[in-house]
C-alpha cells in the first residue's frame, strides 16, 4: 500500500524534483558514498539512465540542489517565526530557528534529517547554499550570541554550533524510531523538553576548568559550519 502511496504522490512531480527526492531518501538510508547514480535515476523511474548527469551535472550538483529544495522553505519559515520575537528571550529564539527543522523530522516522507546527518559526516562544502540561508545563520549565531554573554568567546560560537547539532542528532534519531514503528514522545512534549536542553546546554556557566583552559590555549575563533 506504501508503495502506492509513494507512486500517487509523485505524479505531477517534475523529473527533477522526483530525483531529488529520491536521492534525499537513498543517501539517507545508504549514505553519500553507497548509492550510485544510476540507481537514484532507475528508482526515480527516469528511463534514461544518466538522469543525474543531465539535471545536475555531477553528484555534488546533486547534493546541492537536495539541500536547496529544503533550505529554501526552511529559511522562509524561519523569518515567520523570527518576526514575532520578543526581545530577550533564548528560548523563544531558539524555537524560531529549530522548529522548523523539528518538524521535517515528523514526516515520515521526508528523509531531509537523516539526509543531512550523512552530510555532516561527509563534510561536504556548503558554498553553493543561498545567500538568504546564510544570513539566517549569521543572524541567529549574533542573536543568541547577545543572549549568553556570561559565555565567553570563543565557546560562545561552540555551544551554538554544538546545540544545532545536538538538534539534528536527536531529531534524525527520532525520525529513524518512528520509521521502525518505534514508540516515541508526544511531539508536544518532545519539543518542549528539547528546547529546555538546548537553553542549559546553551547559558551553562563554564565551569573552572574550562574557563581554565580557554585561557590556556589559543583563542582565534574556530571553523565552524552553519547547518542546513
Amino acid at each position: 500500500m506504501k508503495n502506492m502511496t509513494e507512486s500517487v504522490a509523485s505524479i505531477g512531480r517534475s523529473a527533477k524534483q522526483q530525483l531529488i527526492l529520491t536521492a534525499e531518501r537513498l543517501y539517507a538510508r545508504h549514505g553519500l558514498d553507497g548509492v550510485p547514480l544510476r540507481q537514484i535515476s532507475s528508482e526515480a523511474g527516469m528511463a534514461n539512465k544518466s538522469a543525474v548527469q543531465y539535471h545536475f551535472g555531477s553528484k555534488p550538483g546533486l547534493i546541492d540542489a537536495i539541500l536547496v529544495n529544503r533550505v529554501e522553505g526552511l529559511t522562509h519559515r524561519r523569518s515567520l517565526l523570527e518576526a514575532r520575537l520578543p526581545p530577550g528571550d533564548l528560548r523563544r529564539v531558539i524555537e524560531a530557528h529549530q522548529l522548523p527543522l523539528i518538524e521535517l523530522g515528523e514526516d515520515e516522507d521526508c528523509h531531509y534529517l537523516p539526509f543531512l546527518e550523512q552530510l555532516v559526516q561527509e563534510m561536504h562544502p556548503l558554498d553553493n547554499l543561498p545567500e538568504t540561508h546564510r544570513a539566517s545563520e549569521r543572524a541567529y549565531y549574533a542573536r543568541v550570541g547577545a543572549l549568553i554573554t556570561d559565555v565567553p568567546q570563543p565557546l560562545r560560537d561552540i555551544r551554538i554550533h554544538q546545540a544545532s547539532s545536538t538538534c539534528l542528532h536527536v531529531c534524525a534519531d527520532r525520525h529513524r524510531m518512528r520509521a521502525l514503528g518505534m514508540t516515541v514522545t508526544p511531539f508536544a512534549l518532545h519539543v518542549s523538553q528539547l528546547l529546555d536542553s538546548l537553553v542549559a546546554q546553551l547559558s551553562a556557566p563554564p565551569s573552572d576548568e574550562t574557563l581554565a583552559t580557554l585561557r590556556s590555549v589559543p583563542t582565534d575563533r574556530p571553523t565552524l559550519r552553519a547547518l542546513p
